[in-house]
């Protein structure tokens, strides 16, 4: 491989990287925009290696952003269970909500995520409607401001933001997006909707990456790609604390409509020009 062509290779996959993990916690589909760009752009990627490591890398971002409510959450549900302290059954319940919710995706991602990825890997136009979907999604709850708190959470909330994750499956569905749509739709205060949300995505994120390690060491382009993909993991892990940094602070304005209308604009671009 000629210099020029090494230096192709490692600005394409650092490019892809910070691009998914940008996407990754905004409602925008991080899987589906990572499809359009590589169609768009020309840059392809063979297997599933890289979506994993950058997906990884996001997880990371995540845990270090929530790590105070992590570590509340792991003190105060192993203090209900020992003393059943009055003040921590919040946060046990917030636990089992947790654990509840993640069954859905869990369950589907393992029995058809093949299927999945292979009917949308060259769908461009069905990822298109799949983004005027989330459009219309959160245009829909885009003024709601529930008053559920993490205290607040029921079973039936759980399942339902749960089956909210597992349609995010499908790439164009926003998973950020599809569980803050189901959260805010079930009343939740927009701080818990995001906060149920990301502690959401740990366990799925983090099973993903456990069943699928096999296929990342056993992966023929490897060695070959072992400083692209390093670059890629880098770009995406601090592309997504600071996406999600951001986001936050968009919540807490109540600004979901920009991304929205974004949505709508975007998939309605991709399904006419295509």
């Amino acid at each position: 491989m000629e210099q020029a062509d090494k230096i192709y290779l490692l600005i394409k996959y650092l490019f892809l990287g910070i691009f998914q993990g940008f996407t990754e916690p905004i409602p925008v589909s991080s899987s589906g925009h990572l499809v359009l760009a590589q169609h768009y752009l020309g840059l392809e990627i063979e297997g599933f290696s890289f979506e994993l490591l950058v997906n990884f890398a996001s997880l990371l971002a995540v845990l270090l952003i929530y790590r105070k409510d992590l570590i509340r959450l792991a003190v105060n549900g192993l203090k209900y269970i020992q003393t059943k302290e009055e003040k921590c059954k919040a946060d046990f319940h917030f636990i089992i909500y947790l654990i509840v919710a993640t069954i859905p995706a869990g369950v589907i991602g393992v029995l058809f995520d093949d299927e999945i990825g292979a009917i949308f890997k060259d769908g461009v136009k069905l990822i298109g409607i799949t983004l005027i979907i989330t459009g219309i999604a959160l245009w829909a709850i885009r003024n709601l401001r529930g008053r559920k708190g993490d205290g607040d959470l029921a079973f039936r909330d759980a399942i339902i933001i749960g089956f909210a994750q597992a349609i995010a499956l499908i790439p164009g569905i926003s998973r950020s997006g599809a569980t803050i749509v189901a959260a805010m739709g079930l009343g939740m205060k927009p701080e818990t909707a995001l906060r149920f949300s990301f502690m959401l995505f740990i366990p799925v994120s983090l099973g993903g990456m456990i069943l699928s390690a096999t296929d990342i060491l056993n992966d023929p382009n490897l060695n070959a790609l072992i400083i692209p993909y390093t670059l890629a993991f880098i770009g995406s892990l601090v592309a997504s604390y600071f996406s999600l940094k951001w986001f936050m602070g968009i919540m807490a304005r109540g600004n979901l409509i920009y991304f929205a209308i974004y949505c709508l604009v975007a998939g309605t671009a991709v399904v006419l020009f295509n």
